[in-house]
């Protein structure tokens, strides 16, 4: 989608925190991005005046992740209903990546995008890899929601034809055995999957909860992943969030994504896609390197 939007002067906006790639893929296209904040007071909410203040005439689309990855948040009707009228109001479509939308395990029910497209066009990006717990099968969609017909008259249906016949297909042993995979899953595996994620979850953030230093400003509701802010004044000899994953991943095997990558500096992603064992494990693990690399003062209140 990057590269179909990248013509001369226009610009897309993109959450901040976000996946990386969104980016990469805009600069390789020559497309300007504008980061939009997530409010984590607010759940993970776009914050829709952040919105309305970076868009100009040039702003051909906003980019939203639901379920969230890297916040863990759902996101509610009636946030969403407040998107697409920004979007209205904008004049741009929104660009719905929904790669997580079966793993919502909340409070909130998964709402998808597409059912705002009366009020602004909507392109929703999907796949299989995140549903079937299987990162390496690549195969995913483009579905547009567009019954008034502004992106056809815009030929950006067009584009998307057009791009997907010069891009990388995915491995073709994957397209093969798509018919099998849909036909003959059962939905106890998907049941299962969910309880294992909401159950891991609850064990990430009990476990973030009960370690001082770190601040995990909102219980995951969806996706594989969690927030957690650091609070630098606790540490001695750690400089910031890059310096303390790598010198966790070297001491401990733990391996936890800085927030840097991810445009929050001193903040860090947690995925608890792992065995409850194993996530309780690494965990404590987290919590003792903590212990380890505090202020003197600190270690006391840590424990």
């Amino acid at each position: 989608m990057m590269a179909v939007l990248a013509t001369p002067g226009a610009n897309v906006l993109l959450p901040r925190p976000g996946y990386p790639l969104y980016e990469a893929r805009a600069a390789l296209g020559g497309l300007e991005f504008r980061h939009y904040n997530l409010l984590h007071e607010k759940g993970w909410e776009v914050d829709i005046e952040g919105v309305e203040a970076l868009a100009d005439n040039n702003t051909v689309a906003i980019v939203m992740v639901n379920p969230n990855n890297p916040c863990g948040s759902v996101y509610s009707y009636e946030h969403l209903a407040k998107i697409a009228e920004t979007a209205r109001k904008l004049g741009v479509m929104v660009i719905s990546d929904e790669i997580y939308e079966h793993c919502a395990f909340g409070s909130k029910p998964f709402v998808p995008m597409g059912v705002f497209g009366e009020v602004a066009p909507v392109v929703t990006l999907g796949g299989i890899s995140k549903r079937w717990m299987v990162p390496g099968w690549r195969l995913g969609w483009i579905a547009m929601t567009d019954p008034k017909g502004v992106l056809r008259k815009k030929k950006i249906f067009e584009a998307i034809i057009t791009y997907r016949g010069i891009s990388v297909d995915p491995a073709a042993i994957v397209q093969a055995a798509i018919p099998q995979i849909i036909a003959n899953t059962d939905d106890v595996f998907f049941k299962n999957t969910m309880n294992t994620m909401r159950e891991a979850a609850e064990i990430c953030y009990r476990k973030l909860k009960g370690i001082e230093c770190l601040t995990c400003p909102h219980k995951p509701e969806g996706s594989m992943f969690v927030m957690v802010k650091l609070d630098m004044s606790y540490f001695e000899g750690i400089d910031d969030d890059i310096d303390f994953c790598t010198k966790l991943a070297k001491e401990e095997s733990v391996v936890i994504c800085p927030g840097s990558g991810l445009g929050m500096k001193n903040w860090l992603r947690v995925t608890f896609a792992v065995d409850p064992p194993l996530l309780e494990a690494g965990l404590e693990r987290l919590r003792s390197f903590c212990l380890s690399h505090a202020k003197p003062n600190r270690k006391q209140v840590i424990s």
